[in-house]
């Protein structure tokens, strides 16, 4: 079965258990999306010192929650992913990982980024179970709106937003400067999904899923 050069950007794994779980949350994109956590801990730094460690722990818990959503993406969407020709070839589909395994991973990564998060201040883990309840709801909104790419934006605004309260420990000032921030990022990536979801617009309207394009 062909894989889109998308799809298809991933290592060899010869059996490798590392690489399978590496593959299947594409870890190596951690880095186009790590930014906005790091254009947060910038911002505040117009508030208070940036301490190494702490930019050590935004780095760690951004890396673990974008881990945990991706890895619960995959186990919620793997009936969809087998019969989809673009996603057919994904690590549980295929059978390189199990259920129980892609779970496995999400429990790890939440209770990393739970601890990263409590490493960086109080009001980071006293929010930390309420993020990954929003990236996690994700996965399940392409089945009932249209709007499954502004609720990815908004988990993806998180970042920024939690890069500064890491930094500060208290919302912006003045207030809407967050806001601002969260919303830029939002519709940055709900409209890059709009377009990476043209790629499965038949496929959507034939299975009864939610997208714009496919609404149209």
């Amino acid at each position: 079965m062909a894989m889109s050069a998308r799809e298809g950007q991933t290592f060899a794994h010869r059996g490798s258990r590392v690489v399978a779980y590496v593959n299947l949350v594409k870890l190596p994109h951690t880095v186009f999306a790590l930014p906005f956590a790091l254009v947060g801990v910038i911002l505040a730094s117009y508030r208070r010192p940036i301490h190494l460690a702490q930019v050590a722990w935004v780095v760690v818990a951004f890396t673990a929650a974008r881990f945990a959503a991706m890895a619960f993406n995959r186990i919620a969407d793997r009936d969809i992913d087998a019969r989809n020709p673009r996603t057919a070839m994904r690590e549980i589909p295929r059978g390189v990982l199990s259920v129980a395994e892609a779970w496995g991973s999400v429990i790890v990564a939440s209770a990393l980024f739970g601890f990263a998060a409590s490493r960086l201040n109080a009001l980071c883990f006293a929010l930390s179970p309420a993020a990954l309840l929003w990236v996690f709801f994700y996965s399940h909104t392409k089945r009932f709106t249209r709007w499954a790419h502004l609720v990815l934006g908004a988990g993806t605004a998180i970042a920024p937003v939690g890069g500064y309260l890491a930094v500060t420990g208290a919302w912006s000032r003045p207030w809407w400067m967050l806001v601002a921030l969260a919303a830029a990022v939002m519709t940055w990536v709900g409209g890059f999904d709009v377009f990476y979801s043209l790629a499965d617009m038949e496929f959507d309207r034939a299975n009864a899923l939610h997208s714009l394009p496919a609404k149209v």
